[in-house]
């Protein structure tokens, strides 16, 4: 990740810093003036959206460091950890969201019915969380950031239990207060699906899985395309964080001298790096054929 990723990556996270603050206190207020213990649980839920986008800053911060002399590949990994961490959290919100619809199910408890600003505030919720999604995913998306899109996710995850208070609110003002539980509990379901998408995405980066078919294909054209490379004979890359590597070995004609080879390796090097910005390395070996 460069400066100029790093500082889309800052300002999307402050800028969710700052709506999930002001969300929070906005729905803390209308949660206990207008008696929903739904829309207060979800203020809760926002508060701790402000924790996890600091983790983000701090994956994207450690990542950014230059190699040393004991990370000499770079600190990229350390957004995948960030990843997972977040999507470890992504995850136990789901279960409680999920738990907390179904004890309401199984009790008979007595629900105090929510005056309007609670409505209200749930709709403005959606609204405003479910653009945070696609602003940030946008962000993640340009940078190639696991630990932005986990972010995303968190923006969306709640916006979804935003709608399960609306649900609730809206079900409990109309007489059928049994909606909100059993939105839920739906609502948990997505957002475990959404966390597990974003471990196994971590997890790949973190244990050097081997990039999808049309990035290989790129890189297969891109090498074909320079002038002596006659065949592609081994072909190999695997993600390392947001980064890739790639090592590939190509055939030229064998009687060329030590430096015209080089200087066909060096032309494949240099197009590969520059058309895919996301290849970190590239390492390349010429057969004589």
């Amino acid at each position: 990740m460069d400066y100029s990723d790093t500082k889309i990556a800052y300002k999307i996270s402050i800028v969710s810093i700052i709506v999930n603050f002001l969300l929070t206190i906005f729905k803390l207020f209308a949660g206990i003036v207008g008696k929903s213990g739904a829309m207060i649980s979800d203020a809760i839920h926002s508060a701790s959206d402000v924790f996890s986008t600091f983790i983000v800053m701090i994956g994207i911060h450690l990542s950014k460091k230059e190699c040393d002399d004991d990370h000499e590949y770079g600190h990229e990994r350390y957004e995948c950890v960030a990843a997972i961490i977040l999507a470890t959290l992504l995850g136990y919100t789901g279960i409680e969201i999920g738990w907390s619809g179904y004890k309401k199910i199984v009790s008979n408890e007595e629900i105090v019915i929510p005056k309007t600003i609670a409505l209200i505030s749930a709709l403005i919720s959606i609204l405003t969380k479910e653009a945070m999604f696609w602003y940030t995913r946008h962000g993640a998306k340009k940078i190639n950031s696991s630990a932005l899109m986990a972010d995303a996710w968190h923006h969306r995850s709640d916006a979804l239990s935003s709608i399960g208070a609306f649900i609730g609110i809206l079900g409990a003002r109309i007489g059928y207060p049994i909606l909100e539980p059993i939105a839920t509990i739906l609502i948990s379901f997505c957002i475990l699906y959404a966390t597990y998408e974003i471990f196994i995405d971590a997890t790949n980066k973190m244990v050097d899985k081997s990039c999808d078919k049309e990035t290989e294909e790129k890189i297969r054209q891109i090498t074909l395309n320079q002038e002596g490379v006659i065949s592609i004979d081994w072909l190999s890359t695997r993600l390392f964080g947001s980064k890739i590597y790639v090592d590939i070995e190509f055939s030229a004609k064998g009687d060329l001298t030590l430096t015209e080879a080089h200087g066909i390796a060096a032309k494949v090097h240099d197009e590969i790096e520059t058309q895919m910005p996301y290849v970190k390395h590239c390492m390349v070996h010429v057969n004589p054929k």
